[in-house]
């Protein structure tokens, strides 16, 4: 017999858990959607079942159960605080050492028979497999990149093929990070909006408030462009804008959809304001493009790091001249 718990799950998801989802692809709470670490179990396992290895942020451990539907399994839940498999492996949180403090806190040796781990490909750079068995007395199995594909892992003798293997970033799998990306920038840009009117009340009237207000919407309008350039349009079209950094590709997006926006309001906008309206987005959507880095399975921390050094610099001189263009033309300009 054994003091160590073992709490029993469902592989369906409830309502409950689909909005606790949804929250957190809008970023709502999501430092504290988590799991207790310790061992679950689904269906009826025995000494003979399967060990799956989660992170104890919840989605990924949702993603996991609702996929052992028809099957009996063990899930050993580590402390990653909350953070995904892949970014926990980046951070050692999902680790050697966590692998082997949790099967030992968790006494599992005494519920199954076998010792082998199903861990997740994506906790590889995180984990050392001969450490591991040094440490714990269990082996571990690299499964497949999604938990989707769990079933035909096992079902293939725990060989993964080069399907399994390849980590995709498509359309969708794209689109559905762009709303955090925007509600995260909520707070900041209150205070870029509020900057904007403060920039737009300067001009040769001195104070005009309906002034401003043409002038700082004209100006909101443009930073929204450049936020939706470099949130949404950027990441939704990233395979095919045909430059390799992503402030690049943000600047290009950027400087097409404020071209598109002069071309419709040029008769209200003075030729300094278009230069500072295409400056201006073409910065907001390069820097917005250059944050979706972190989303992405196919950039490494030193290239980020590099492209951070010459990208920003070059976005804060782009929208200081913007700045300058914008109440050059509110003092000599002839539109707004």
């Amino acid at each position: 017999m054994t003091d160590a718990t073992v709490t029993t799950i469902g592989t369906k998801l409830s309502l409950r858990d689909h909005l606790g989802a949804f929250r957190m692809r809008i970023g709502a709470g999501r430092e504290r959607y988590r799991v207790v670490p310790g061992l679950y179990n689904v269906g009826t396992p025995d000494r003979t079942s399967p060990v799956f290895v989660s992170a104890n942020y919840k989605m990924s451990f949702d993603s996991l159960r609702k996929e052992l539907s028809n099957m009996n399994a063990w899930i050993l839940v580590l402390n990653t605080r909350g953070v995904n498999v892949w970014c926990a492996a980046g951070k050692k949180t999902f680790s050697t050492d966590e692998i082997v403090r949790m099967v030992k806190g968790s006494e599992l040796e005494k519920f199954v028979s076998h010792r082998e781990l199903i861990l997740p490909q994506l906790s590889a750079p995180g984990v050392s497999a001969h450490d591991v068995m040094k440490k714990s007395g269990f082996k571990v199995s690299f499964g497949p990149v999604r938990a989707g594909d769990i079933k035909r892992f096992m079902d293939n003798g725990k060989k993964a093929d080069d399907k399994m293997r390849g980590v995709t970033f498509s359309l969708w799998e794209r689109l559905i990070l762009t709303p955090r990306e925007i509600t995260s920038r909520v707070t900041v840009s209150f205070y870029i909006v509020s900057a904007i009117f403060a920039i737009s009340s300067l001009s040769s009237d001195f104070f005009s408030l309906q002034g401003t207000l043409i002038r700082g919407l004209f100006g909101t309008t443009a930073y929204l462009i450049g936020l939706f350039s470099g949130a949404v349009v950027t990441p939704m079209l990233l395979p095919w804008i045909p430059v390799r950094y992503f402030s690049l590709k943000g600047a290009a997006t950027g400087l097409v959809l404020g071209f598109l926006f002069c071309l419709f309001c040029h008769e209200q906008l003075g030729s300094g304001a278009i230069a500072a309206v295409l400056l201006f987005t073409a910065s907001v959507s390069s820097y917005t493009a250059l944050t979706f880095t972190g989303s992405t399975p196919f950039t490494s921390p030193t290239g980020v790091e590099k492209e951070m050094r010459y990208a920003i610099p070059l976005q804060v001189i782009a929208v200081v001249l913007s700045c300058g263009l914008w109440m050059g033309n509110n003092f000599f300009g002839g539109a707004i």
